[in-house]
């Protein structure tokens, strides 16, 4: 290894950093994944972002990696990259348990879902599984089988959810490619609160299979320390494959292309509230500066509303049905396991009727259609990610806030599961607690090069988030 690249630690090296690194000859893709490894035993036992780590997988991928750059023969675009995937994905060689003790505790565990298959051909190594909260129900990390995760920058504090072990390792660079799963705000939610980038693609471009419960609410995408590392990943795993029913054409965007200079003649909308929301005000004040750069970048920045009420009752009546469905093939003590919380929607779900489902179908569908009007005139969205700051680990809700359940305080990601637009968290800044802010980025259907040209502008132009811990 070059002397240099120890100065400057392992620990903060981006993805295509160290792709410039392998190409140079400068450091192997086996140094990096020891490094990665030695992190995760010292902080994962604090945070519980794994919930299994694949040691001798991932030093036997690197070892091949390492040939391959010795040769000047790289598989892929990832060739050598540590990274993960979460605990609610297929993954060949590694358990995949959802959280839950109502999975099989053996295997065999033989297949790859599509996201895990790209992974690998692209040549990326794979370090373990990410925990998630039971079936990836709510916004928080915690479940019955492998416990609670925590947040990097406060221990004492959840990381969000349901990809919060992924949100977790990204902040700590335990690996620097994490996939999240997202069907109401689950990979936006991590990263808003570990102040991490993360975007929720298009409906369509990242294949899923199995398909999810949650059904066409449910997205696939990366999470990582810039938007850069996303904009790679994403060249990868935006790939159609046969076995995913509802997945659309092939995409057509550039994800390598290079951003624009500037911004100029992209006109944005900016919703501090979305009409209906309370937002904590510390977070409006990031939130604020970091759309003030929008406009020195060149936008045409308008505040305004989308113009839609609260869409909350849609959402719950598909959440709870398709949470519903979890119960099928449970006996009553493998119903009496599962988190209470997610057996309560669950149960809920079955007494849905026909025409309950039906007219939430039609209620989806006229919002995805007032949105697509809306962005005739607008470029993007711009919110902030959450109206408020982590809180205390062990809660499905912050405490004595009055909130029924997770839906209550994730009132800006959901209602772009139910249209399918591409929509990102950006770290903007930390609030008065020190803790991270996350911009919200929402584009029109089809138009994540817009989404992702704008992150990786704004993040330049952003501070860089690190937790303390990351720097121990």
């Amino acid at each position: 290894m070059n002397p240099d690249i120890q100065a400057t630690r392992l620990a903060e090296l981006s993805a295509r950093e160290a792709l410039a690194l392998f190409k140079r000859g400068e450091l192997s893709p086996l140094e990096l994944t020891r490094d990665c490894l030695a992190r995760i035993e010292r902080h994962n036992p604090v945070v519980n972002a794994f919930c299994h780590v694949d040691t001798e997988g991932a030093l036997n991928a690197a070892r091949a990696s390492e040939q391959r750059w010795r040769r000047g023969e790289p598989v892929g675009a990832l060739d050598g990259v540590p990274g993960t995937i979460k605990d609610l994905t297929l993954t060949a060689g590694m358990p995949t348990r959802k959280g839950s003790t109502t999975t099989p505790a053996e295997g065999p565990w033989e297949i790859d879902a599509p996201f895990t298959a790209h992974m690998r051909k692209a040549g990326a190594v794979l370090l373990g599984k990410t925990t998630t909260p039971e079936f990836g129900w709510k916004g928080v990390t915690d479940n019955p089988l492998y416990g609670v995760t925590r947040n990097p920058w406060n221990p004492e504090l959840t990381a969000g959810g349901s990809s919060g072990g992924a949100g977790a390792a990204a902040a700590l660079n335990l690996g620097m490619l994490h996939q999240g799963s997202d069907a109401g705000g689950s990979i936006r939610i991590p990263c808003g609160f570990t102040g991490t980038f993360g975007i929720k693609p298009t409906f369509g471009w990242i294949p899923q299979w199995p398909a999810s419960a949650m059904s066409t609410l449910s997205h696939l995408g990366p999470m990582t320390r810039t938007a850069a590392d996303s904009s790679l990943m994403l060249s990868v795993i935006a790939q159609p494959d046969a076995r995913d029913g509802y997945a659309g054409t092939v995409c057509p965007i550039d994800w390598l292309a290079t951003e624009p200079r500037n911004l100029e003649g992209m006109r944005i909308a900016y919703s501090r509230d979305l009409g209906y929301i309370s937002v904590a005000p510390d977070i409006l004040r990031a939130v604020d500066a970091a759309v003030e750069a929008l406009t020195a970048l060149g936008a045409e920045v308008v505040e305004v509303d989308p113009g839609f009420d609260s869409p909350k009752a849609t959402f719950d009546t598909l959440w709870h049905a398709g949470a519903s469905r979890l119960l099928d093939g449970l006996d009553d003590a493998r119903r009496d396991a599962l988190d209470p919380g997610l057996r309560a929607i669950a149960e809920h779900g079955k007494t849905l009727t026909l025409t309950d489902y039906l007219v939430a179908r039609e209620a989806r569908t006229a919002l995805t259609a007032h949105m697509a009007e809306f962005h005739r005139e607008f470029d993007l969205l711009v919110t902030p990610t959450l109206p408020l700051s982590p809180f205390a680990v062990g809660h499905d809700v912050p405490p004595g806030s009055g909130y029924v359940d997770w839906v209550d305080w994730t009132p800006f990601s959901y209602p772009f599961n139910l249209t399918q637009q591409p929509a990102a968290s950006l770290p903007c800044g930390l609030d008065d607690h020190g803790l991270p802010v996350g911009l919200h980025l929402v584009g029109p259907r089809y138009r994540d090069d817009r989404v992702m040209a704008v992150a990786r502008l704004l993040e330049a132009r952003l501070p860089r988030l690190t937790p303390p811990m990351a720097r121990e």
